[in-house]
C-alpha cells in the first residue's frame, strides 16, 4: 500500500457536524484523497457520530485507531477524548496529553501534526464552531504551503472559530458550504 501524498484535515465545534456532513455529502465513495475530521463532542459522548456519518455518506466513516494510516474513500473521525497526530510514517497517533484551547481532541494539534507531514500537499478546512481552536493549526498550515479555507461566517451556525482563522490569516479562502463541496470534488482524481 503506498503512502497517499494529500491529507484533508477538517475541524469544527458547535454547528460542525451538520457542516462536515454536508461538506461531505457530495464526495465518492473512491474519493481520491483521505479525510481527517476533528470534531469537538462531550467528552463523555461514546460514538452514534461514526453511524450518523456512515449512514450520510458515500465514504467509509471510521473512527480512527492507533497506528492506522489514512486510505482514500475514507473519513477518519477523532475519537473522544483524544487528540490526533500524524506520524512522519503516514500513521495516525492518539494521545491522551492535557486539553488544548480546553479540548480534547484538539483541531490544532491534528492541523500542526499533519502540516508536518504532508506539508503544502495539506488542505485544512475551519468549520462552524464557537472556541478559537484550529485557528493556529490552519494558520500553520498556510505557513507550510497548505491550502487553507474557512466556512463563511455568515452561514455559520456559530462564526467564532472560522472568524479567529480569518483574522489570523491573510491568505485564508473564505467559502460557504457549497463552494467547499465544489472545491474538494476539483481535487478528486479520477
Amino acid at each position: 500500500m503506498e503512502d497517499v501524498s494529500k491529507l484533508i484535515v477538517i475541524g469544527g465545534s458547535w454547528g460542525g457536524i451538520q457542516a462536515a456532513l454536508s461538506v461531505l455529502q457530495p464526495l465518492p465513495a473512491n474519493y481520491s484523497i483521505p479525510i481527517v475530521l476533528v470534531l469537538h463532542r462531550l467528552r463523555n459522548q461514546e460514538g452514534g457520530l461514526q453511524e450518523l456519518f456512515e449512514r450520510k455518506l458515500n465514504l467509509k466513516a471510521l473512527e480512527i485507531e492507533e497506528k492506522e494510516k489514512p486510505e482514500p474513500g475514507h473519513v477518519y473521525l477523532a475519537p473522544a477524548n483524544y487528540h490526533v497526530l500524524l506520524e512522519k510514517d503516514h500513521t495516525f497517533s492518539l494521545d491522551d496529553s492535557e486539553l488544548e484551547n480546553y479540548s480534547r481532541p484538539s483541531i490544532d494539534v491534528t492541523f500542526t501534526s499533519a502540516a508536518d507531514v504532508f506539508g503544502e500537499n495539506t488542505v485544512g478546512i475551519l468549520l462552524s464552531g464557537a472556541s478559537r481552536d484550529g485557528s493556529s493549526g490552519l494558520k500553520y498550515i498556510f505557513e507550510k504551503q497548505g491550502l487553507v479555507i474557512a466556512q463563511d461566517p455568515a452561514e455559520a451556525e456559530v462564526a467564532t472559530m472560522p472568524l479567529a482563522a480569518i483574522n489570523s490569516i491573510p491568505g485564508c479562502s473564505i467559502m460557504n458550504v457549497a463552494q467547499i463541496q465544489s472545491f474538494l470534488l476539483s481535487l478528486h482524481e479520477h
